[in-house]
């Protein structure tokens, strides 16, 4: 790992109506434009679902990690992020994040093992840790 602390850095550009495209060196560009509820069309990311995936994504990176280091073994991870967008004292934000991992073990492994890192991993997701709202978590162990 690179020493701390480490840099991103994402451009955006548009015109005066369609979608925004984020690029970023290296990588796919991606068209974006505003959701559905703000009035944008069917079909693309939005700054909205890309923050919520952000946090899924997190999870599971940060699960791997913990499981390599506990040396646990698991067979996948599914991870669902449900955020809460409000409006409170005239701003709109996101209030709340409702994560739901389930995570698929081979038969006879530590259930309780898994459960304290899943919590863990939840506890340990710096993207989320980066943001305001309120977090929950509700893990599902699933066996083979």
């Amino acid at each position: 790992m690179d020493p701390f602390p480490h840099q991103y850095v994402v451009a955006a550009r548009s015109g005066l109506t369609g979608t925004v495209l984020v690029s970023s060196a290296g990588l796919s560009s991606l068209e974006t434009a505003p959701p559905p509820s703000f009035g944008g069309p069917q079909g693309f990311w939005s700054p909205e679902t890309l923050l919520t995936a952000a946090v899924a994504d997190c999870f599971i990176l940060t699960f791997r990690a913990i499981a390599r280091a506990s040396r646990f073994e698991w067979a996948g991870l599914e991870c669902h992020v449900e955020a809460t967008l409000d409006r409170l004292e005239g701003q709109s934000l996101f209030v709340h994040f409702q994560t739901t991992a389930t995570l698929t073990l081979a038969a006879g492994a530590d259930e309780a093992l898994a459960q304290r890192l899943l919590h863990k991993s939840e506890q340990g997701c710096l993207v989320a840790n980066s943001l305001n709202g309120t977090r929950s978590l509700v893990a599902q162990i699933r066996f083979l």
